[in-house]
C-alpha cells in the first residue's frame, strides 16, 4: 500500500502531466470541472480544479463552496501510483473495477481524450 506521501507526490506529477498537454488540446476539450480523488484505502480525498490552464494543484481540504466535485474518482493507493506512472492504463482500470469515475457522460469523453 502507497503511503499519502506517496498519493500526493503522484497527483503532484499528475497535474505537471496536465501541463504539458497542448493548449490548443485542452481549449478543445477541457471544461472548467472540480475533481476529486479519494484514497479508498488510505481513506484520504484529494480535491483540484480542471480548467484551460490545466489542473490546479490537489489539496486535502474540501472546496469554501461546499459543492461535491463535478467529476469523482475514487481508487486504491497503489493503483494511483501505478496510473500516474503510466504502468496502468485508465481504461482498463475502469473496466476491470479498479477505478470508479462518478462524472458526466460527456465529461468521460473529454477526460478519455486527455489522458
Amino acid at each position: 500500500m502507497a503511503s499519502v506521501e506517496e498519493c500526493r507526490a503522484a497527483l503532484v506529477k499528475l497535474v505537471a502531466q496536465f501541463d504539458e498537454i497542448d493548449a490548443e488540446d485542452r481549449a478543445r476539450h477541457v471544461v472548467e470541472r472540480t475533481v476529486s480523488c479519494r484514497v479508498s484505502d488510505l481513506d484520504v480525498t484529494f480535491y483540484g480544479r480542471l480548467h484551460h490552464d490545466g489542473l490546479d494543484p490537489f489539496v486535502e481540504s474540501q472546496p469554501a463552496n461546499g459543492k461535491p466535485a463535478d467529476v469523482k474518482l475514487t481508487i486504491v493507493s497503489d493503483d494511483l501510483v501505478a496510473l500516474v506512472d503510466g504502468q496502468l492504463d485508465l481504461a482498463r482500470a475502469v473496466l476491470g473495477g479498479r477505478v470508479k469515475i462518478d462524472a458526466s457522460f460527456g465529461d468521460l469523453l473529454r477526460l478519455r481524450r486527455l489522458l
